[in-house]
């Protein structure tokens, strides 16, 4: 079958599938995934393997931008002006949610993987620290869904709309360490200072300071540009994504971690940043949203999932245990209001984007070979779930919270 009609098969496909989810009042991401499931190899043939097997470019450049969004939600006025119960919250929340999904599946995965000559340092340790990895981030966009549909404010919604947006940053950061550790323990090196402390450091330093020049260079290129249309930003924009992904990947530190941190250095001190950020939000969004998350659903294993059905139950389980824990355990170290310790842990069910994005660059470290097909498949099982069950238990949250009106759709 010819590439350019199997991609325009993909768009549209992906298009119809995520109309038909927000007609059923779910957010339009669990539609994208369901056409990729949809059009996976594994089950109706519609799309050729080998074509799915080499979509890692147009992965990579949606998770760049997806990435880079994320890091323009990092302007620094705005959190200071969040208070610390917000960021209290974030922390304890994302990290206890990592925490128990790395406890739990070292407790379980000696029974449920079924592995040939899986070891704890081969298979089980270094699998349940990438696991737990992807349990921090919340997916922001079911839960803005939900309170723009029934008009929801007050003080647990302001907790739960912040806190989404900053946990997807505790989740690259966890997934930064997360990758170089496994990658220890599979290389049988043994834990020393270096590669445990420097090593980590180094690949996250390293990022940092990539972030930080690539995007003071599109600083500097965008003050240039006045009477140009905004094409040409997304020409540029695109453009140094890329390059700083690529360059991360050639110097080996953490590409997700490089661009996300350049999007912050945007959003801080570029005087456009309104301008970048909405001209991306206009003009890709949309087109990279139906791309990525559609692959993401033809990329799972059906062969893999009818034996990962329970360990996606188990992080679900071990995610939502860390998420109710952490947050009331933040909530009641900043002494925030009663109303949020109850009810901001039921908003931070939904999970989705950046997770699959996360597991899919997993899958492309050979290193991971043995159990990456597991992580996927664990990941968009848990995705589908959550994204239909987190505006559910989110808008039950945020009504007993007495947060959306009578008038409203309740």
């Amino acid at each position: 079958m010819d590439s350019i009609l199997i991609v325009g098969i993909i768009i549209f496909c992906g298009f119809i599938f995520g109309e038909v989810a927000k007609k059923a009042k779910l957010p339009k991401v669990t539609g994208y995934i369901l056409a990729g499931v949809f059009l996976n190899p594994g089950l109706f043939h519609i799309i050729p393997e080998n074509f799915v097997t080499h979509t890692e470019v147009v992965t990579n450049i949606s998770l760049s931008v997806i990435t880079f969004s994320v890091g323009g939600t990092l302007l620094f006025s705005k959190i200071k002006k969040l208070g610390k119960s917000i960021l209290c919250i974030t922390v304890f929340e994302g990290e206890f949610a990592f925490f128990a999904i790395i406890i739990g599946f070292l407790l379980i995965s000696p029974y449920f993987v079924h592995i040939p000559n899986a070891g704890w340092f081969t298979v089980f340790i270094p699998m349940a620290i990438l696991l737990g990895s992807l349990g921090a981030p919340t997916d922001p966009s079911a839960t803005l869904a939900v309170k723009e549909e029934y008009n929801a404010s007050g003080r647990v919604t302001q907790t739960v709309m912040s806190v989404a947006a900053f946990d997807d940053v505790l989740g690259i950061i966890n997934y930064s360490i997360a990758i170089a550790l496994a990658q220890v323990f599979i290389s049988h090196q043994g834990l020393n200072t270096y590669n445990s402390f420097i090593q980590p450091l180094m690949v996250i330093s390293g990022a940092m300071v990539l972030g930080v020049f690539l995007g003071f260079l599109l600083n500097f290129v965008t003050n240039f540009i006045s009477k140009e249309t905004e094409g040409v930003y997304v020409v540029i924009i695109l453009g140094l994504l890329c390059i700083c992904y690529g360059v991360a990947t050639l110097i080996q530190v953490n590409q997700l971690l490089a661009v996300m941190v350049m999007g912050a250095v945007v959003v801080n001190y570029n005087k456009k940043q309104h301008l970048i950020f909405k001209v991306l939000e206009r003009y890709t969004d949309e087109l990279i949203f139906v791309l990525f998350f559609t692959l993401s659903g033809m990329y799972l294993d059906f062969t893999v999932l009818r034996t990962a059905l329970v360990l996606v139950l188990f992080f679900i389980i071990f995610r939502t245990i860390g998420k109710v824990f952490g947050t009331t355990l933040g909530a009641i170290i900043s002494k925030a209001p009663e109303n949020v310790k109850k009810y901001t842990s039921g908003g931070l069910i939904p999970q989705g984007g950046i997770v699959v994005g996360l597991a899919l660059i997993m899958k492309q470290n050979p290193a991971f070979d043995a159990f990456s097909d597991i992580i996927i498949s664990v990941v968009i099982g848990a995705t589908i779930f959550h994204e239909i069950i987190g505006p559910i238990t989110t808008k039950i949250s945020l009504s007993r919270a007495g947060e959306i009106p009578i008038r409203g759709k309740i």
